[in-house]
């Protein structure tokens, strides 16, 4: 495979919405990163409430529980606000390129033996097939994670160049 090809994608940003935000990923509370800890930091709160209203029936040695329970549910809270946090820059990042995809005029990707481009509007990005670390797909996208990292919906391209993308990528990715 010494020609370059070229693969020409539609960049309609419902097609990559849908991928990006499938299975509540850009909910803050409830997306798969957050969602233990979202419960986790409910529980701890109704414990705290629940020994906060009976602390009358403590004795003053078993009073130290509530101080306990309180920095759990601190100890939860923080890492919530953590988890919350990381997935609203994600939801930013994600944004910012759907918001470039919805612009775009081209999109395509060239890849010959030795390199694989991508480029958006004249902006390229050029890796090395060795740069690529792993490659995943699926029935609806093919994700591909090195130097770079992109998603490329099945939808936004034709089934025969979804299938020689691939094909290439198994070929020249060592997993």
């Amino acid at each position: 495979m010494n020609e370059e090809k070229v693969i020409t994608l539609k960049p309609d940003r419902k097609i990559f919405e849908d991928i990006y935000f499938s299975g509540n990923q850009g909910s803050l509370l409830f997306s798969p990163t957050t969602k233990s800890k979202t419960i986790a930091t409910i529980a701890a709160a109704v414990i705290v409430f629940i020994v906060f209203l009976l602390k009358d029936n403590l004795s003053k040695e078993s009073k130290g529980i509530l101080y306990f329970l309180s920095f759990i549910f601190l100890l939860c809270a923080v890492f919530l606000s953590v988890s919350v946090n990381k997935v609203s820059r994600w939801k930013k990042q994600v944004n910012h390129y759907l918001n470039v995809l919805e612009k775009c005029k081209l999109y395509e990707i060239r890849f010959d033996q030795n390199f694989f481009t991508v480029n958006i509007d004249g902006e390229k990005e050029t890796s090395e097939w060795k740069d690529f670390e792993y490659f995943d797909s699926n029935n609806e996208f093919i994700s591909l994670e090195g130097k770079y990292s992109y998603m490329f919906p099945r939808k936004a391209m034709s089934e025969k160049e979804y299938s020689f993308l691939k094909s290439r990528l198994k070929e020249n990715i060592k997993q």
